[in-house]
C-alpha cells in the first residue's frame, strides 16, 4: 500500500510539472491581452479558491498560532510573491527563459532544507550540480549578446520567483501532515488573496469584463485556476507529503521542455543554440545534484569487480 502510494506521488508531481510547463505561455497570453501580473493572480486565486470550496466546504479549527502563521508563509511565498514575481519576469523575457531559470528551484531547495531541516545534508554533488546549472543559467540569461546594454531584469525576477518557490516548499512540508491538503490549499490561496490586496492600493484593481469575455482569456483563466492552480496545487502538495519538498521539486526538471515547446508552438518563440545548450546545463546539474552518488557508487563497483 505504501509503496502504491508513493508511485501515484511520483505520478503527480510528473503530471503537475508537465501542466506548469504550460502556464508560463498560458500567462503570457494573458499579457498581451492587457492583464496585468497582479490582475492574472488575482482571477487565477479567486477561481482556484472558489473552485476549492465546491471541492471541500468543510473547515477545521487551527492548533495553534503557528499553524496559521504557516498558512499566512505559504500564502505569501507560495502565492503572492511567486506569481507577482513570475508573472512580472514575463512582461520583460521570454517564457522559455523563465520556464528554464525555474529549473533552478531543486537546487535552492536543496540549500534551504540543509540550513532548516534536520538529516538534510548538502552534498558535494549539490554543489557541484549548482554551479553546472548556474552556467547554464547564464547562456539563457545572455542568450549569447554580452554587452552591457542587456536588460537582465526579467530573469532576475524569475531567480526571486524560484527563491519564493523554494521556500514555500520548506513551509507546506512541515504543515502538509497537519490538516486535509484540500483544507491547506484553500488556506493558501486565501492568503495568497488577502496579502495581495495591498498591491492593488497602487495598481489598477480588473481588468475590463469585456476582455475577460474573451474567449481566449477566460479559457485561459479557467485553465490556471481550477487545473493549474487547485487541483495541480493538490497534487503537488500531495507529493511533497510523501515524498519530501527535495525528490517532488526534481520533478520540475520537466518544465523547461514543456515551456520551451508549448512557447515555440503558441508564441512562435525562437529556441536558439544557446539556449538549448544552457537547458541541457541546468538540466544536467540538476540531475547531477540529485543523483552524483549514484554514479560514483556504481563506478566504484566496477572498479572493486
Amino acid at each position: 500500500m505504501i509503496n502504491k502510494e508513493i508511485k501515484m506521488s511520483h505520478l503527480m508531481a510528473g503530471v503537475t510539472s508537465i501542466v506548469w510547463g504550460t502556464t508560463l505561455v498560458s500567462s503570457k497570453v494573458l499579457l498581451h491581452y492587457g492583464l496585468t501580473p497582479a490582475q492574472i493572480m488575482l482571477y487565477r486565486f479567486i477561481i482556484a479558491y472558489l473552485f476549492l470550496w465546491i471541492l471541500y466546504p468543510r473547515t477545521h479549527r487551527i492548533k495553534s498560532v503557528k499553524d496559521e502563521l504557516s498558512f499566512l508563509s505559504i500564502g505569501f511565498f507560495g502565492g503572492t510573491l511567486y506569481f507577482l514575481l513570475e508573472n512580472t519576469a514575463l512582461e520583460y523575457t521570454q517564457a522559455t527563459n523563465v520556464g528554464l531559470i525555474c529549473a533552478t528551484v531543486p537546487l535552492l531547495t536543496a540549500m534551504l532544507a540543509h540550513l532548516f531541516m534536520k538529516g538534510v545534508r548538502l552534498s558535494r554533488y549539490i554543489l557541484a550540480g549548482s554551479i553546472l546549472s548556474l552556467a547554464g543559467v547564464a547562456l539563457v540569461v545572455f542568450n549569447g549578446n554580452f554587452i552591457l546594454k542587456l536588460n537582465p531584469l526579467g530573469d532576475l525576477l524569475t531567480f526571486g520567483a524560484a527563491f519564493s518557490w523554494a521556500v514555500y516548499s520548506i513551509l507546506i512540508r512541515h504543515i502538509s501532515g497537519r490538516y486535509n491538503v484540500l483544507f491547506i490549499t484553500r488556506k493558501l490561496f486565501l492568503y495568497g488573496l488577502l496579502t495581495l490586496s495591498p498591491y492593488f492600493l497602487f495598481q489598477p484593481f480588473g481588468a475590463p469584463l469585456k476582455t475577460l469575455l474573451i474567449p481566449e482569456v477566460a479559457a485561459n483563466l479557467l485553465f490556471l485556476g481550477v487545473i493549474a492552480s487547485s487541483l495541480c496545487y493538490v497534487m503537488w502538495s500531495v507529493a511533497i507529503k510523501n515524498l519530501g519538498p527535495i525528490t517532488t521539486n526534481n520533478y520540475i526538471y520537466l518544465l523547461p521542455f514543456i515551456t520551451m515547446l508549448t512557447a515555440a508552438v503558441v508564441l512562435d518563440e525562437k529556441i536558439t543554440m544557446f539556449v538549448i545548450i544552457g537547458a541541457l546545463l541546468i538540466i544536467g546539474g540538476v540531475w547531477y545534484a540529485e543523483n552524483g552518488h549514484k554514479v560514483v557508487l556504481r563506478g566504484k563497483r566496477v572498479l572493486n569487480s
